[in-house]
């Protein structure tokens, strides 16, 4: 039985690889996702063989439980919620190998006394990564909910994540060491090691969010990895090691589209790293007369001539659910003979792959889906390019202005446009808190509005040409 436990959890590894590689290209991500699923089920009914499994009513009543969550959270939440979802469920997967590993040890200082070094050590990456990553993923929630802003005082964090650095590090060795087997010790170290996840988040700036959402998506399989040395669960340490592997390349890849650095970012600012707020300008003499305002009916008249199209979509469209409205407005563009691509930022939206999800919702083809790397050079030939609420991820100083704290990341070359619409219901900032040169080119026109009643006016405007 144990060497078929062992095959079946090798297979539900091989599964997992496929499906990862599967969701790298969207025509196969669908199915990519199904074989992680089925990989998933492989993996489920492996444990429930397993013979150190003592009560099956408890698991299946945990099963019911987690699933009718689950199912509830998938129907209540927007897309435009998917950041916080998945930064929730970062946590949720913190606290579970928290929760794990510290039963486990209670339970065996119970029963055998203290167990081997490496046992330990796994007890101690359990609670330290799984505490930081509950935390941590929390305070991310909150920032991406607006419920909290960046902080005004970063020293003071930076201060507070120091001394429980040295304290966690202080009470992480007492454990390993055994100089404690008291439940109040273990009690203060996850006290530390929460208090420490806090510290390490709350210092990061909301425009790093989406960095700091795959991070912890990275810690929690580091987590889960580390208690399945706990539990002697080869699956756990499989699929642990996955998740943690491909999060950490995922935010590697982030950092490099946002022109962060990965140390500063797994430090969570708490050494170092520039404060933007003092770049910041006064928006309104940044913008007082010169942008230029069109309307609904002057972007058909645009489009009415426009033979290459190109749709910037942003984080203001998925809060407008616009998706459906920029296909039908696509959809009449090309039955009268122009190209329409979409201009797909790495992080456009809050997180990896927002804005593919949103539009793949409007059954928008996957062809028509371009990265930044393969449409920034069809931008110069654009006709119009339509900015459809995004913001830093098409701001030129990012290219042009040295002492722009977003100098360096690179973007969507929109402004190379002959022809730039920006949809946006405001002037206000994105993330990075800095305004936008490009609302104020000569080659650009603002339609100001909520997304999707923009799209559906030009579309009737343009019906009627």
């Amino acid at each position: 039985m144990f060497a078929l436990i062992n095959l079946s959890y090798l297979a539900a590894a091989v599964c997992f690889i496929l499906g990862i590689k599967g969701m790298t290209r969207p025509k196969t991500a669908v199915r990519g996702n199904q074989i992680a699923a089925v990989g998933m089920l492989i993996a489920v009914v492996a444990a429930l063989l397993h013979h150190d499994i003592i009560s099956y009513a408890a698991i299946i009543a945990g099963m019911l439980l987690g699933g009718a969550i689950g199912v509830w959270l998938a129907k209540r939440t927007a897309t435009t919620e998917m950041p916080e979802l998945v930064a929730s469920l970062n946590g949720v997967g913190g606290g579970a190998s928290v929760a794990v590993a510290a039963s486990t040890w209670l339970y065996a200082v119970n029963a055998t006394g203290a167990g081997s070094a490496g046992w330990t050590a796994a007890i101690l990456a359990s609670i330290v990564i799984g505490s930081v990553t509950l935390t941590g993923s929390i305070v991310a929630v909150l920032k991406l909910k607006g419920n909290i802003g960046d902080s005004r005082n970063n020293r003071l964090w930076h201060m507070v994540t120091l001394v429980t650095v040295i304290a966690a590090l202080v009470g992480a060795v007492l454990f390993a060491s055994g100089g404690s087997t008291n439940p109040l010790a273990l009690a203060a170290l996850v006290g530390l090691c929460l208090l420490l996840g806090v510290g390490l988040v709350q210092p990061i700036g909301g425009a790093d969010m989406p960095v700091v959402v795959a991070l912890l998506n990275a810690y929690s399989g580091l987590a889960g990895a580390a208690t399945g040395f706990v539990l002697g669960n080869q699956g756990l340490i499989i699929t642990g090691s996955l998740v943690g592997a491909s999060g950490l390349i995922l935010t590697a890849v982030m950092c490099k589209a946002m022109n962060r650095s990965l140390p500063n970012v797994l430090f969570g600012g708490a050494f170092g790293g520039s404060d933007s707020s003092t770049s910041k300008q006064d928006e309104g003499e940044f913008y007082d007369g010169k942008v230029k305002y069109a309307t609904p009916d002057d972007l058909a008249l645009l489009l009415d001539s426009a033979r290459n199209v190109v749709m910037v979509p942003g984080y203001g469209l998925a809060v407008a659910q616009a998706q459906h409205a920029v296909k039908e407005l696509a959809s009449q563009l090309e039955s009268r003979g122009a190209k329409v691509s979409y201009a797909i930022h790495p992080v456009a939206g809050r997180m990896p792959g927002h804005m593919n999800v949103l539009l793949a919702e409007a059954e928008i083809p996957y062809d028509q889906l371009k990265d930044m790397d393969a449409i920034n050079p069809e931008l110069p030939q654009a006709d119009v390019a339509i900015v459809l609420g995004a913001n830093d991820v098409v701001n030129p100083a990012a290219a042009e202005d040295p002492n722009s704290p977003i100098f360096g990341m690179p973007i969507l070359d929109v402004h190379k446009a002959k022809t730039v619409i920006v949809v946006k219901r405001s002037l206000s900032a994105g993330f990075a808190g800095i305004p936008n040169g490009l609302f104020i080119r000569d080659n650009s026109l603002m339609v100001k509005g909520d997304a999707k009643e923009v799209l559906q006016a030009t579309t009737s405007a343009f019906k009627e040409l």
